[in-house]
């Protein structure tokens, strides 16, 4: 997938990447993001997961939800109680870290809606039980779906959009009668997105944001945490542009000597908070795997999170 990209600009701003923002949000209410879209908020806050994590319910009467959330006994009342009276036809899982799809357990029970994903929690991937990020071992889907997958309900259809890279099972939701995409974490409009190996590929993230870009036809983003995305494509390639330039920082170090991960990033980092430092050095490790994987740096060993690293 790395021979297939383009050439490398000479160094990307950050500061062009146009972030959005949300000030505040309003937990446990289900608030209109769109004509027929509603979103109620986890009260979750934190480095990695911005304000919380937003529950989307798609449509009114018979209904989807997209994304349920964790596994809060308070979040998951306030998205019962925002479906009370209606029919939840469809839950849609995009991945299966602990802020996303824990809480489809206690959804499906009480509606008798079938979880639609693409599969269980990566095995490979341990839990160490801290971070947002890390797994919920205990999701399956009733349905499993791959790209180009349709599911179908009344007033509404989604299009299944495989986007490994944050995590090899993560799918993203085109809900065709608004333009629209249920991001997950693969695009997010506030932030970069995190890489963690080692389910978190940086080839594949790459390959992912590359889909999007070539798809002109959607008009908005709805990412599970943040506000909506409403100039997707711009946005896509400043997060393209963004990774490539990590490359050249990497090597620009690299060609100074060998170093270490928590090297590289104290340096190339330096202008981001410390409380980030160790998200920040799970991203670098992806891009380090990737250009071990194609020549461009060596390894003393294996590509892991200690090792030291050289150019190629």
């Amino acid at each position: 997938m790395l021979a297939d990209m383009p050439s490398r600009p000479s160094r990307f701003d950050p500061a062009h990447i146009p972030f959005v923002t949300e000030p505040e949000v309003e937990y446990g209410a289900a608030v209109e993001m769109a004509p027929g879209l509603r979103r109620v908020m986890a009260n979750n806050p934190s480095p990695l997961t911005y304000r919380g994590t937003g529950t989307y319910i798609v449509g009114h009467s018979r209904v989807a939800i997209v994304d349920p959330g964790p596994d809060d006994a308070g979040h998951i009342h306030a998205v019962l109680s925002a479906v009370e009276g209606e029919q939840v036809e469809a839950l849609l899982i995009t991945h299966t870290h602990r802020d996303h799809s824990p809480a489809s357990q206690a959804v499906a029970e009480a509606t008798g809606a079938p979880a639609y994903g693409f599969g269980p929690h990566p095995a490979v991937d341990a839990d160490d039980g801290e971070a947002e990020e890390r797994g919920d071992a205990r999701f399956s889907p009733d349905a499993a779906v791959v790209h180009g997958d349709m599911i179908e309900g009344p007033g509404w259809s989604f299009e299944c959009l495989h986007t490994p890279g944050h995590i090899s099972n993560h799918i993203s939701y085109r809900w065709r009668e608004a333009s629209g995409v249920f991001t997950g974490d693969h695009i997010m409009g506030w932030s970069t997105t995190v890489v963690p190996p080692p389910e978190g590929n940086m080839a594949d993230y790459l390959a992912s944001l590359r889909l999007m870009a070539d798809r002109p036809g959607d008009r908005v983003y709805w990412p599970t945490h943040g506000p909506p995305v409403t100039e997707p494509h711009a946005l896509v390639e400043a997060l393209y542009a963004h990774r490539l330039d990590r490359e050249i920082q990497i090597l620009e170090r690299l060609a100074a000597g060998p170093q270490t991960i928590a090297e590289m990033v104290a340096a190339m980092y330096a202008d981001v908070s410390p409380a980030l430092h160790e998200a920040a050095a799970r991203s670098v490790l992806a891009h380090l795997i990737a250009m071990v994987d194609d020549g461009r740096v060596g390894v003393d060993g294996e590509p892991t999170a200690g090792a030291l690293y050289f150019r190629g």
